[in-house]
């Protein structure tokens, strides 16, 4: 899935290979130095690139971290099984996936902690990871209902409101488990989420038992 760049400034052309140079010599450096200590001369040596080229497309680290963070979200896939429960059950499996590498973990973590006392950054983080990544509920949400699992919703508002609340619950959950419960996020917890969304605590089944 191709990821997202930083927007285009006036200049020179924007150089691909650079940019994924940059921001996976970001993810490195997040993991052996943390938030604090990355600079973004640092960056540049790793990358191997002049200084000058990382604030033509970045104008700090705050933008330079959640971009390098979101690439890694942008790997997600929800596939296409026929079933939305299982839909649903592989694309959180990615996720935890995801969250479970070093560099993500570090990343997002480190981001989430400085945006508490920067709301530029916090913007960041919904337009970069949260407003891109519901891609996948709307997604979900469409082919569902095109077979008839879930009803349509003619109000696109009310919709939209359902795939933010969908979002919320998801990835509210999995973060949770993963970065501060520190617990594993396996098969049979994902089966266990998923029966609760769709199903409801009182209405949840087991069709795995």
């Amino acid at each position: 899935m191709p990821s997202r760049s930083p927007a285009a400034r006036p200049g020179r052309p924007r150089s691909a290979t650079a940019d994924a140079a940059i921001l996976a010599a970001t993810r490195e450096a997040l993991v052996e130095l943390g938030w604090s200590k990355l600079t973004l001369g640092d960056v540049a040596t790793r990358a191997g690139v002049a200084k000058t080229t990382l604030y033509r497309r970045w104008s700090g680290k705050n933008e330079l971290v959640v971009d390098a963070v979101a690439e890694l979200f942008d790997e997600l896939e929800l596939p296409d099984s026929g079933s939305l429960a299982t839909d649903i059950e592989g694309v959180v499996l990615q996720f935890a996936a995801i969250l479970a590498r070093p560099e993500a973990k570090s990343g997002l973590m480190a981001a989430v902690a400085e945006s508490t006392r920067d709301a530029a950054l916090r913007d960041r983080i919904r337009e970069s990871i949260v407003e891109r990544q519901k891609r996948l509920v709307v997604e979900g949400k469409t082919r569902a209902q095109s077979r008839g699992e879930l009803p349509a919703e003619p109000d696109s508002q009310e919709s939209a409101r359902t795939a933010d609340l969908i979002f919320d619950m998801i990835a509210g959950a999995v973060v949770h488990r993963s970065l501060v419960s520190a617990e594993q996020v396996d098969a049979q917890w994902v089966h266990s989420l998923t029966q609760v969304l769709l199903f409801g605590l009182t209405g949840a089944r087991d069709d795995h038992a």
